[in-house]
């Protein structure tokens, strides 16, 4: 070992061991506050864990419960009572304003629907874009269902962007009908050009699909009048 070795490694271990006294000093002179921290911490954890059983939770089994009913309502074809109640059971809007998304996050999405299919398209469009979904299919019907919201109010061009976004999020047959839905929603507003890219995208991708049978006569629709 060199002597330039060895002063380095001597160097080394001096400010390892400056370091560890300078870290025990500091901890024999701040015992107090270590202390108290570690107590904080301890209290805030208690406090989170209490939360989470106590109020959290039962919280949650309670939205839970509320929704069973609207849910078989919902399914029923009654959307006006599934979204606003009938006094004996909550709505969708009742368990949102009483419990948020502890029911989880489909509560906006039935919501949504409801507004939809009862024609109150911006209370629709509110509630659909709350919806925080992770599963593609359920959140490409969101994105769909805000563009048939958009339709009612008759603002195509947003309805247009939102089946394709729809689209994106869906990539199975479902991609198709609302691919469809965008290229006619587009020539409402006289943008064949991206309704032509949609029937192709169609033709392309999904031919197996209902849709994809159908797509040519939406093509030559279109390249007819070029």
């Amino acid at each position: 070992m060199t002597k330039e070795t060895k002063k380095t490694n001597n160097e080394e271990a001096e400010a390892i061991v400056t370091a560890v006294s300078k870290t025990e000093s500091f901890i024999r002179n701040n015992k107090g506050l270590l202390y108290g921290i570690l107590i904080a911490i301890v209290v805030i954890a208690a406090i989170y864990v209490g939360y989470d059983k106590l109020v959290s939770s039962p919280k949650k089994a309670e939205a839970m419960q509320q929704m069973f009913p609207a849910e078989e309502i919902f399914r029923s074809g009654d959307y006006e009572k599934a979204l606003n109640g009938d006094g004996n059971i909550l709505g969708f809007a009742q368990i949102i304003d009483n419990y948020g998304a502890k029911a989880g996050e489909s509560v906006y999405l039935y919501a949504g629907i409801c507004g939809l299919e009862t024609g109150n398209y911006d209370q629709a469009i509110s509630y659909l874009h709350k919806y925080n979904g992770k599963d593609p299919i359920m959140k490409a019907r969101a994105l769909a269902c805000t563009g048939d919201a958009y339709v009612g109010l008759g603002d195509y061009a947003q309805a247009a962007t939102y089946f394709e976004k729809a689209a994106g999020h869906a990539d199975n047959m479902y991609a198709a009908k609302y691919l469809l839905k965008a290229g006619v929603t587009y020539e409402e507003i006289g943008n064949t050009a991206k309704a032509l890219e949609c029937y192709k995208a169609i033709k392309d991708n999904y031919p197996q699909s209902p849709e994809g049978y159908d797509i040519d006569k939406y093509i030559s629709r279109i390249e007819v009048r070029k």
